[in-house]
């Protein structure tokens, strides 16, 4: 490929003016492109030539032109239905290379260099950086940018959503790593800053304007489409996008703003001050930290804060993620408080658990505390759920089972053992089976098991199995082979010819 140098372009401008060669003939002789040939000479003066043809549209462009003349943002779909309904038979695709024939440039606008005084401005954006991975879960990587307008100092801080309560922390550490406020701060017209805007009427964020009066500073929107009066925020976005983000990975939020800090703090402070290059953004700081109104005492309460109500399981659901909380705060109405590094939960102003954040999904966060409560909350619920049982069923437990505490026995085990009785014989025989043993001194679940074996046994009964069979297909209709018992009877002829034996003595 032909490298394009400055004598080239003076043989193109020679071959074009002089000899009157068209811009093809150029390009095809010099072996570049027609459209690099075109550029030079249009850059030079050299009109473009254009082989305008006949067209369908020909008789509607002074309707083009007028109409355009009077609305210029008017779009080409719009003019292309109006020319429709006056008679026009051509195609859209072609239409739009007409209206844009015809359509007036817009006014060029020279805009002044402002600046600023030390400590008097601030600039604030989001830049959108794309997704962070974070095990499960990919989440939108949206970057807080604030910017000193005099010194250029750059804070960063990465958030996974753009919410009003990650706004103000980004505010809130800006100002604590800088050691105070600006006088004003400019913004673009968020939500988080404007809820309605009609010319100059502004209706702020409430929130927002609680943030500033407790800040002491004055928020300042730019007005709509109006990019230009905060472009050091927007200058800084880009030198974000080109000098961090490349050639970096992050593994976390706390990893990419860990990074972030760094880089604040060493590389965007290194660079060239742009009012006097042979200064630095660091020492422009430096004289405007000086100049910065001092914080106040307290911070603004700025986490973000969710009502929740708990079911029937001890964990609450804040942000695609599970935390415990204590077994006895079920069926509350809690508040999540909740920042980068911590979620706090609170049962009105008591703090009952407090957890570190997750950014993955579908994890449980548990403290085990919390669990073993729970744990043990349900070792002694069934215990009295099987008490509960043995008392309606037969009464006269409850004095056996005193008897039993008195002598400081087990009682989930005999416990187990009468639920066991109660299965195989029914509440009435098991509650007479404890009455005769109450009677007869012998508090203990073995002396009412044998109570009901005897009566069992008395009336004839084969013995009750405790624990009953479950139905299985491969058990039924099997037979069983009787082994012959001559084989003991043998043996037994045998040990008594040995030893000499006869009648009774040889049975015995």
């Amino acid at each position: 490929m032909t490298k394009l140098t400055p004598e080239l372009e003076a043989k193109i401008l020679r071959l074009h003016h002089a000899e009157r060669w068209p811009p093809g003939t150029i390009a095809q002789q010099l072996g570049l492109h027609h459209s690099t040939v075109s550029r030079i000479l249009e850059r030079d003066g050299a009109p473009k030539a254009r082989l305008l043809r006949p067209s369908k549209a020909d008789p509607y462009v002074p309707f083009i032109i007028a109409t355009l003349k009077k609305y210029p943002r008017l779009t080409a779909a719009r003019l292309f239905q109006m020319v429709c309904e006056r008679g026009y038979e051509g195609r859209s695709d072609h239409f739009r290379s007409i209206v844009a024939r015809y359509r007036p440039a817009p006014p060029t606008e020279a805009y002044l260099r402002l600046k600023t005084l030390p400590g008097d401005q601030a600039q604030v954006d989001w830049g959108n950086f794309g997704k962070l991975q974070v095990g499960e879960a990919k989440r939108p990587l949206v970057g807080f940018v604030m910017v000193l307008s005099y010194s250029r100092a750059i804070f960063l801080r990465f958030f996974p959503s753009q919410q009003l309560a990650h706004f103000l922390a980004g505010h809130e550490e800006a100002f604590a790593r800088w050691g105070g406020t600006p006088r004003t701060i400019l913004y673009d017209n968020l939500k988080s800053v404007v809820l309605d805007r009609v010319g100059d009427a502004i209706r702020f964020n409430p929130q927002l304007l609680a943030f500033a009066a407790h800040y002491r500073y004055e928020p300042r929107p730019v007005a709509p489409y109006r990019g230009n009066e905060k472009g050091r925020v927007e200058r800084a976005i880009r030198y974000v996008r080109d000098n961090f983000i490349p050639a970096r990975s992050f593994e976390s939020f706390a990893d990419i703003n860990r990074q972030a800090d760094a880089w604040c703090t060493t590389v965007s402070l290194e660079r060239g001050w742009p009012e006097d290059r042979r200064d630095t953004v660091a020492g422009a700081l430096e004289r405007e930290s000086t100049a910065l109104r001092a914080l106040p005492n307290d911070n603004f309460p700025c986490h973000e804060r969710l009502e929740v109500h708990v079911g029937k399981t001890p964990y609450v659901r804040f942000d695609l993620n599970d935390y415990s909380i204590p077994s006895d705060t079920r069926k509350k109405t809690l508040t999540i408080l909740a920042s980068l590094k911590t979620v706090r939960i609170l049962n009105g102003e008591e703090i009952i658990a407090t957890h570190q954040r997750s950014f993955d999904r579908g994890r449980q966060i548990e403290e085990p505390a919390h669990i073993e409560a729970l744990r043990e909350r349900k070792r002694h619920a069934r215990k009295a759920r099987n008490t509960d049982e043995l008392s309606r069923a037969a009464p006269s437990s409850v004095r056996l089972l005193t008897k039993l505490a008195e002598r400081h026995e087990a009682l989930g085990r005999h416990v187990a053992d009468l639920r066991e009785l109660l299965r195989t014989y029914g509440g009435a025989r098991l509650e007479a089976a404890i009455i005769e043993a109450l009677d007869n001194r012998a508090p203990h679940p073995q002396a009412v098991r044998q109570v009901l074996e005897r009566e069992h046994e008395a009336r004839g009964q084969t013995a009750a199995l405790p624990i009953p069979l479950r139905p299985d297909p491969r058990l039924e209709n099997l037979d069983f082979a009787q082994h012959s018992l001559g084989d003991y009877d043998a043996c037994v002829d045998e040990v008594r010819d040995d030893l000499g034996l006869e009648g009774e003595e040889a049975q015995q």
